[in-house]
């Protein structure tokens, strides 16, 4: 099966055939990923031997998976253009991203919501990477429906819930970014994303 086809499962399939020319010009290797819960992709530059590798999460919506791809590709972009003299979601980066993005939003190919979230996030300076909340929340409410998943910023203080290992935790609350949590069995305290998905646990 040809490359088109392959990503037209992943993303949304007009936006397939300019990445596949990507993987193509670059003449990079693109997988795609298990899920992580860490990261939606991730770019390698060539190293011992090995050219440009990109993978993105299998999992991911058609328009979370065209974004992170993008951003992957702008790491890699700027990698040739820079190699490591530069940060890595400095200006050059959001500059090609930015650049890169433009073919998808003359195509309208993102809803008027995420290419606004998209925008946003490249005209803040403060925003580092797709961590960048404001679209991460965009991004997933393009999900299928996931059965008892809620996410920690819809908790309230008190509520005790699980993670994907089994682990309990109870949300104490919330700080500046994040939420304090504690676990449960060892009383240890944790930082949670409010973006976190996690499992309600009834008492």
């Amino acid at each position: 099966m040809d490359k088109v086809k392959v990503l037209a499962q992943y993303l949304p399939a007009e936006a397939a055939p300019l990445i596949s020319r990507w993987i193509d010009y670059f003449v990079c290797e693109f997988k795609v990923s298990r899920n992580r819960n860490s990261k939606f992709g991730d770019y390698r530059h060539p190293y011992g031997g090995k050219g440009h590798r990109i993978s993105v999460n299998y999992d991911l919506n058609p328009y979370a998976f065209l974004v992170t791809t993008v951003h992957e590709f702008a790491h890699l972009h700027t990698w040739n253009e820079h190699k490591h003299r530069v940060k890595p979601h400095g200006s050059e980066w959001k500059a090609n991203f930015k650049q890169m993005m433009q073919p998808f939003f003359e195509k309208d190919i993102f809803p008027p919501d995420v290419k606004k979230a998209i925008v946003s996030y490249l005209d803040n300076p403060a925003a580092s990477s797709c961590s960048d909340l404001n679209l991460y929340r965009s991004l997933r409410s393009y999900d299928a429906p996931k059965a008892a998943v809620i996410t920690v910023e819809k908790l309230s203080a008190g509520a005790v819930f699980k993670i994907k290992d089994g682990r309990v935790f109870r949300l104490e609350e919330r700080l500046r970014k994040r939420y304090r949590c504690v676990e449960v069995s060892s009383k240890r305290v944790y930082l949670f994303s409010p973006v976190a998905e996690v499992e309600l646990v009834e008492d």
